[in-house]
């Protein structure tokens, strides 16, 4: 299922997928080492919505991004630069009085101890985002309307805004929501946990590392999250390393799941999910591993794989391919040291993605990958 439009529209104008959140103006260092040690930064543009926004676009599809954003250079600069991908950008506002968030971040992984990042985010234009001057009437009719749990780190407004948008309504689009938990966001860090997890009950389809749902939730393992999350239709659960594992309802089955681990090709125990009201619907399991990917720059993908997955699904291609196209994407990013880059040609991903299951592990790509000579190197 993709969704259903919000609002009627020309079905050959409409957004496909409509992303909402805040975009800022990120500065790159020009080197590895300490904020304080490097000399200089070159600036481009970061903010999860927006990134998969511009990723959807650059694959193809229309996407719209919604937002605030000051009415200053940075802004300038912010919204030229995404609707250059080719995404809608008709439903970002200027504030004259709030300015555009800005971020400096080190070269650094974020996971680890040495990263760095700046935000001078606080009071920016889109922290002001709300059910006020942003109402679910306005926003374009579309499939699929995807938000993160960033949005709701940046005040009670933007909270109030997610909440209203994730609210049950006829003809609502499928909510997809990435958890994206960050701690240092949030005013209040012991609230964050139960938020999230509210939104992401409240959402279709949800995006959750397994690293970020132990850290928020103290749930370890891919069916321990499920387990804390059983409404949404669909859940991605990213391992790493380890590859990504999604449940799908297969609704109107209510004794047995079947369980598909796509790795090796055998069953597993089946595993059965209940609702609330009581009706058990059985979850197909579906396991991809993820590509050895050289990679360049550990920033973006989370992004990338989002919006993979998202295409995918747009085009109803099966679970385990929308996982595959998701892990492409995610390895075009890894491979080049920003946060965006263009994704390899459609026709190119569909080869990849259709791999059998010895072919897809043995693929490594590095950078260049996605380029006119596309070479994709097996071990």
């Amino acid at each position: 299922m993709s969704g259903t439009p919000a609002r009627t529209a020309d079905a050959a104008t409409a957004a496909e997928v409509v992303c909402l959140g805040e975009s800022m103006v990120t500065f790159l260092p020009s080197q590895p080492g300490r904020l304080a040690d490097v000399p200089s930064f070159g600036r481009g543009i970061g903010g999860a919505e927006s990134n998969v926004a511009c990723a959807l676009a650059a694959a193809g599809h229309r996407a719209a991004w919604v937002s605030r954003a000051g009415a200053d250079g940075f802004g300038d600069h912010l919204v030229e630069a995404i609707a250059g991908y080719g995404v809608d950008t008709s439903g970002v506002r200027r504030d004259p009085s709030r300015p555009t968030g800005i971020y400096f971040r080190t070269a650094t992984d974020r996971a680890t101890d040495v990263h760095e990042v700046a935000y001078y985010r606080a009071g920016s234009a889109a922290s002001a985002m709300s059910p006020a001057n942003i109402p679910y009437a306005t926003l374009p009719a579309t499939r699929i309307l995807h938000l993160s749990g960033i949005t709701a780190a940046l005040s009670a407004d933007c909270l109030a805004l997610l909440h209203d948008l994730t609210g049950p309504r006829p003809g609502r689009p499928l909510i997809s929501f990435d958890v994206n938990h960050r701690p240092g966001l949030w005013r209040d860090a012991d609230a964050s946990p139960e938020v999230l997890l509210d939104l992401a009950r409240r959402s279709d389809l949800v995006f959750v590392g397994e690293d970020e749902a132990e850290e928020a939730w103290g749930v370890t393992g891919a069916e321990a999250i499920r387990a804390a999350l059983p409404q949404p239709a669909t859940l991605v659960v990213k391992r790493g390393a380890d590859g990504a594992t999604v449940f799908s309802r297969a609704a109107g089955v209510a004794d047995t799941a079947v369980v598909t681990t796509v790795s090796d090709g055998v069953p597993d125990a089946a595993v059965v999910t209940t609702v609330p009201g009581g009706v058990p619907d059985a979850d197909i399991v579906t396991t991809v591993p993820a590509l050895r990917v050289d990679v360049v720059a550990p920033v973006g993908a989370g992004d990338a794989f989002a919006a993979g997955f998202l295409s995918a699904t747009l085009r109803g291609l099966p679970v385990r391919d929308r996982v595959r196209h998701g892990h492409l994407m995610a390895a075009a990013v890894l491979t080049v040291p920003g946060d965006l880059t263009a994704p390899p040609a459609r026709a190119h991903a569909d080869s990849l993605a259709a791999l059998d299951d010895e072919a897809w592990g043995r693929l490594r790509l590095g950078p260049g990958w996605t380029g006119d000579d596309q070479e994709v190197r097996t071990t």
